[in-house]
């Protein structure tokens, strides 16, 4: 009965010692030893407001077994008022013991500031590595050449005349400032382009003017085309001897329809002159109504007509009364 109590007792502690040492191999084998071991940013684009940077971070796996969940956490802080301005966090793929991998992340900051951008690699819960990258002096970039801050929002378009075959159309272009700054007053070049021939119809210069940051504005210009076409209305805007901006949108005096299900195509008749726009009459002025031609009075038959004809038989029987 002793013996069977004793084997029972070294069974059990056994078989204890045996889950216990399990267990802490398990744990041991989910630790893991990741870490930062370099950082690299470049610049993807400048402009007159904000700056796209390219953070690209090389994780080393030196031991241990990585988890699935393992991530990287970016953010980035105001230096001054130590007030977050942007977090991202992306998911690190396996990488195998020894070896390093990278992950690219994207930013976008304002020109002017300083800035502290933190680095936190996480493996499941805990934090293993921390890294941190301080940055100034962003203002002094080069700004690209392509970007100068003003984006062309739409484009509308009004009939202001119609005179024969051809249609004067109003095009209001939008233009907004999406920077920080006044802009610079750049050449802008309206033109309408007949779709299927390509043909240019007409084209008109001018300017974009002064815009100030983040605000809207309407630069309009007269464009004189024939009438009953198709046209592609293009905005370009110059640096100097660059093209820096590129909108369109369409102009459609002949436009067409399905009729059938065999896709039969027919030119719907549009009368452009249906659309002429009006100049609006601001307050306090008198509109300037033009007098409008009348046709003469033709004379009808009535008592005038009458006298006349009886003064002429009259002067007729004086006449024969003197002859005789």
């Amino acid at each position: 009965m002793v013996n069977n109590i004793r084997i029972y007792c070294i069974a059990i502690f056994l078989l204890t010692l045996t889950i216990y040492s399990s267990g802490c191999i398990k744990d041991f084998e989910k630790e893991s030893n990741i870490i930062i071991a370099d950082t690299e940013l470049s610049v993807d684009k400048v402009t007159s407001s904000f700056i796209d940077i390219n953070v690209t971070t090389y994780i080393l796996h030196t031991s241990g077994v990585q988890k699935n969940d393992t991530s990287l956490q970016l953010k980035v802080f105001d230096s001054n008022t130590d007030f977050l301005k942007s977090r991202k966090a992306i998911e690190v793929g396996p990488i195998k013991e020894g070896e390093s991998s990278s992950v690219s992340q994207s930013i976008r900051l304002p020109r002017e500031g300083t800035y502290r951008v933190e680095f936190v690699l996480s493996d499941g819960n805990k934090t293993k590595s921390t890294a941190k990258i301080y940055l100034s002096g962003l203002e002094s970039l080069k700004t690209d050449v392509q970007e100068i801050g003003i984006g062309i929002d739409s484009i509308d378009f009004l009939v202001r005349k119609v005179v024969g075959n051809n249609v004067v159309i109003e095009s209001d272009v939008y233009l907004t400032n999406s920077g920080s700054n006044v802009s610079q007053d750049y050449k802008m070049l309206v033109k309408a382009r007949e779709m299927d021939a390509r043909l240019i119809a007409d084209k008109v210069w001018t300017t974009t003017g002064l815009i100030g940051p983040e605000e809207t504005v309407v630069r309009s210009v007269n464009l004189t085309v024939p009438d009953n076409y198709n046209y592609v209305v293009e905005v370009l805007v110059w640096k100097d001897n660059v093209l820096v901006k590129r909108g369109e949108d369409y102009v459609q005096l002949n436009p067409q329809k399905v009729i059938d299900k065999n896709m039969t195509v027919e030119s719907k008749d549009i009368v452009t002159s249906d659309f002429v726009v009006e100049e609006p009459v601001m307050p306090g002025e008198t509109p300037a109504y033009e007098t409008p031609y009348e046709e003469p009075e033709m004379g009808t038959p009535g008592f005038g007509s009458f006298l006349a004809i009886i003064s002429l038989i009259a002067a007729f029987i004086i006449f024969r009364r003197r002859s005789v």
